[in-house]
């Protein structure tokens, strides 16, 4: 077992490998992690944290661009998501947190292909129903399907989180294709109701909307 100290960023959202995130760097504590990742190029970690208790499980995020640099010392930087990683021990001896932690280390296994065909058909579905652009090349080439699906699949953080921590691709595609099989009738059934509404937006020639006094 590897462990490695990595400084940490404690945050209401959750990483994946591959993801790209916008971050605004404000606090001074922050911006001088930040500021020393740059100058020693290495990456930090970003944890879910919910009503101040922290996940154990969170996500490598390498600097790839600074989008600005303000007056005041504030920064926008872009990052993206490496390993994941469990925390094995905390320490507050830094102005941010700091830990010891082990990366994990994705099994191979032999992808369930249907599962990934189904997932795809079943996203696909639920973009064209939140009116958001069908790419079929967001899906092609991919290893990691989820990790491609699961910030856009209508997860609560909380799922979110628990699809980090899911060990195997397979897993984790398992959990997305159940969760999307109880979300899309859902998301079907509001959009019939919405389109109801709009089709019956009018009210016949001779009646009000109001009632007279």
């Amino acid at each position: 077992m590897r462990i490695e100290r990595l400084p940490l960023f404690p945050l209401e959202v959750v990483l994946y490998p591959g993801e790209q995130l916008p971050l605004h760097i404000f606090e001074p504590r922050y911006r001088r992690l930040v500021t020393r990742c740059l100058e020693e190029d290495r990456p930090f970690g970003i944890v879910l944290a919910e009503a101040s208790k922290l996940a154990q499980v969170g996500s490598l995020a390498r600097i790839t661009r600074v989008l600005a640099r303000y007056g005041d010392g504030r920064m926008d930087i872009l990052v993206t998501g490496e390993d994941r990683f469990r925390i094995v021990q905390l320490y507050s001896d830094e102005p941010y947190l700091t830990a010891d932690v082990e990366r994990i280390v994705e099994p191979w296994e032999v992808p369930e292909r249907a599962l990934r065909e189904r997932l795809i058909t079943q996203h696909m579905r639920l973009l064209e129903l939140v009116g958001r652009t069908v790419r079929p090349s967001l899906y092609e080439n991919v290893r990691y399907l989820s990790y491609v699906i699961a910030p856009n699949a209508g997860l609560t953080v909380q799922q979110q989180q628990e699809v980090l921590e899911l060990l195997t691709e397979n897993e984790r595609v398992a959990y997305l294709v159940s969760h999307l099989e109880r979300l899309l009738p859902q998301v079907e059934q509001m959009e019939a109701v919405r389109r109801r509404v709009q089709s019956n937006g009018h009210f016949p020639e001779g009646h009000s909307s109001s009632s007279s006094k």
